[in-house]
């Protein structure tokens, strides 16, 4: 036992260098890209597997029409990306082959469909790779729900915590395995400062911070003390602390849930709670989400590959509002609110006033191409 031991400290060590190497670099904080002053926007387009390629050949319709003019003076090429799908990935036993990241990293930003992890641990999810490649920092999620007084949005740190060392834990076969959660100073600061400043841009008044800071008290608890460092910079807005537990309570608690608007989370507690608020919402399929950093950003549906769905001969009835609003984010985030509040009021009209096409997921109800069909009628 002496040896497995004097192996897992040795390998700790390891992860602790590589880690305090990570704070190191992100301290010195690389400018983020300006869009809006961009000669040239490269959007790469990623199928994924599953339910993927269909939802996502109806979102680049509605892109090619909104960017028609853009796209005809070459100010934004449309890029596809090929290789990420869950066949070759175990073909070549990687979760991102190098010749798929090297076209990843040719592209300003991506929109993604929903990519599958193989059961059992043998490979790394396809996101948790690409959001360290990419340093994908934060994981920025909205939900709506109007006639409820709800307007969430979620900042989740996106790169730390379990989710960091997740497959490098250590083991001492037939006793005991130990993960690993990694909070860093320079990874909390960023994401904090993400969140109050879309606060502060956008008038909000409270920004919840939510940790389990009274159990894991070295991780979540330097995660809240930095976040109320970073507070203490924007007084006009308060700042309140909330375990996730009841934070996940007071969500389905319609007394107040209105009440909150900015949500901060560390990265696996952000994970649950924002498929439980898109639930809410209407259903995981009806959330977009964005994964930003200062070189790079990633788009897409928080769903999966939706194996199931296919394999009932369901897939061209997959819902395609995910990946649909998760293009919303992105026009947004490359400073073309004007086609975004386009895009944002023709699925309002199409999901929430007229119901013409109803997408159910199943075949009571419309296909996808169908309900895109009615969106670009719309636009």
């Amino acid at each position: 036992m002496d040896e497995y031991i004097n192996a897992a400290v040795e390998q700790f060590r390891e992860l602790l260098c590589q880690q305090a190497a990570r704070q190191a670099r992100m301290e010195k904080n690389a400018p983020a890209k300006d869009f809006a002053r961009a000669e040239k926007t490269v959007i790469g387009v990623i199928g994924g597997d599953g339910i993927g390629p269909i939802i996502m050949a109806q979102a680049l319709r509605v892109l090619e029409k909104l960017l028609k003019e853009e796209l005809e003076r070459g100010r934004v090429e449309l890029r596809q990306i090929d290789g990420l799908t869950i066949e070759n990935r175990l073909a070549q036993g990687k979760a991102v082959p190098e010749d798929v990241l090297a076209q990843i990293k040719a592209c300003d930003v991506l929109l993604k469909g929903p990519t599958t992890t193989p059961k059992g641990g043998s490979m790394e999810s396809a996101n948790v790779t690409l959001r360290r490649e990419l340093d994908l920092y934060a994981n920025v999620r909205p939900v709506s729900i109007p006639e409820e007084g709800i307007d969430w949005i979620f900042y989740r740190e996106n790169t730390e915590g379990e989710y960091a060392l997740g497959s490098r834990g250590i083991e001492l076969p037939g006793k005991l395995t130990m993960d690993f959660k990694v909070t860093t100073d320079a990874g909390t600061r960023r994401i904090a400062r993400a969140a109050f400043e879309y606060a502060k841009a956008n008038g909000k008044k409270s920004v919840s911070i939510v940790t389990k800071a009274n159990i894991m008290k070295k991780t979540d608890g330097m995660f809240s003390r930095i976040c109320h460092e970073v507070a203490a910079d924007y007084p006009e807005i308060q700042a309140e602390d909330w375990y996730i537990d009841i934070m996940t309570a007071n969500l389905v608690n319609e007394r107040i849930r209105n009440q909150f608007q900015v949500f901060l989370l560390p990265n696996l507690y952000g994970d649950i709670i924002t498929d439980e608020a898109a639930q809410i919402q209407g259903g995981v399929g009806t959330a977009g989400s964005a994964n930003i950093g200062d070189s790079y950003a990633m788009f897409e549906a928080i769903h999966g590959s939706a194996p199931r769905k296919i394999e009932n001969g369901e897939g061209d009835y997959a819902n395609p509002a995910s990946i649909l609003k998760a293009a919303e984010m992105l026009l947004r985030h490359i400073a073309m609110a004007e086609k975004a509040d386009r895009l944002a009021a023709a699925m309002r009209e199409c999901i929430e006033t007229e119901k013409r096409v109803v997408v159910t997921g199943h075949r009571d109800g419309a296909t996808c191409r169908e309900f895109t069909d009615y969106l670009l009628e719309k636009l």
